[in-house]
């Protein structure tokens, strides 16, 4: 066991890692609850259900959980569209398809049928077919040179984990891949 810890018998002397789990002094304090989800926002954008979902891990009152970001939505620090938006514009860039996108909204805690219209907006205006011809180019390239079966494997796989519609990947991967099946 030598190596392994601070000390000869291998034991630590302390504890790494060790989550350290604040409870708040009062749950019910409102004040102390938006201060908390003023923090968690600072750190990074979020939905109002993720929002309340990680006061309440905290240990709040979820009935205050839920008035402090009622509060914040009123003030205008928390908009679950503008995120939505956000979070779909982040899933185009990393080439995911319309399913991909509305279970990484629903994964954020954005309402269900909020993530779908706003992903059902995005697909309208073209977002993910363009996202998937930037991912059967990139497979192309990444591809290039192996068999032809294998390239459009390779895509079909990346396309569906990525939640692209199964139509669209056909008409792009016929696209990206047609030389090859001309030979």
């Amino acid at each position: 066991m030598r190596g392994r810890g601070k000390g000869t018998s291998g034991h630590r002397k302390y504890r790494t890692n060790a989550l350290v789990k604040r409870v708040p002094d009062d749950p019910s304090d409102f004040d102390a609850c938006r201060e908390a989800a003023l923090t968690l926002l600072d750190a990074s954008a979020r939905s109002s259900g993720a929002l309340i979902k990680r006061l309440v891990d905290k240990g709040y009152d979820p009935v205050v959980a839920e008035d402090v970001v009622e509060r914040l939505i009123q003030v205008h620090l928390i908009d679950d569209e503008e995120y939505a938006q956000s979070v779909v514009r982040s899933c185009a860039a990393r080439m995911m398809g319309l399913q991909g996108a509305v279970m990484e909204l629903r994964r954020k805690g954005v309402d269900g049928r909020l993530a779908q219209r706003v992903a059902s907006e995005a697909q309208s205006q073209g977002v993910f077919e363009e996202a998937a011809w930037q991912l059967g180019q990139k497979v192309a390239a990444k591809t290039q040179g192996m068999d032809h079966a294998v390239r459009l494997r390779r895509f079909w796989g990346a396309g569906g984990r990525k939640g692209h519609n199964p139509e669209t990947l056909r008409r792009v991967g016929n696209e990206c891949f047609r030389e090859l099946s001309e030979h």
